[in-house]
């Protein structure tokens, strides 16, 4: 993890920028399809959402959730990416569903930097690197 600053367009500029975004997504696909079959399951994009840790911390102090609560919004997630409702995501609404998401994330962050904590590997720390190599460029 590291602290980084940000800013919508820090995100909005790395969404635009369709080789480094589709690059990130493949990626990511990649990772999380276990099996192999260009799908992604439900099984295979909870870890993926447990990572997010939505109910899990509050203010950053651990709390312990309700196990049914939890199920509820993880499946909830998943149907967020699932658009057809086939019980599986693809690579284009994987794609789609991480663009949409991470544009209502900009138009919430505003235009005055923020200070994070990221993840290594998270979209957003992949956001903040792309930006911080077009400025020394």
């Amino acid at each position: 993890m590291s602290v980084e600053v940000l800013d919508s367009a820090t995100i909005v500029g790395f969404v635009e920028d369709e080789e480094a975004f589709n690059a990130f997504i493949g990626d990511r696909f990649s990772s999380l399809d276990v099996d192999r079959d260009g799908c992604l399951s439900y099984a295979e994009m909870l870890r993926d959402l447990q990572g997010l840790r939505v109910l899990e911390t509050h203010f950053g102090v651990d709390v312990k959730p309700d196990p049914d609560e939890l199920a509820r919004v993880y499946g909830s997630l998943f149907v967020q990416f699932d658009h057809d409702a086939n019980g599986s995501v693809d690579l284009e609404e994987f794609k789609a569903e991480t663009r949409r998401m991470m544009l209502a994330v900009a138009d919430d962050l505003g235009f005055l930097p923020v200070q994070m904590v990221l993840e290594e590997d998270s979209f957003l720390k992949k956001a903040v690197e792309r930006e911080l190599t077009k400025v020394a460029a």
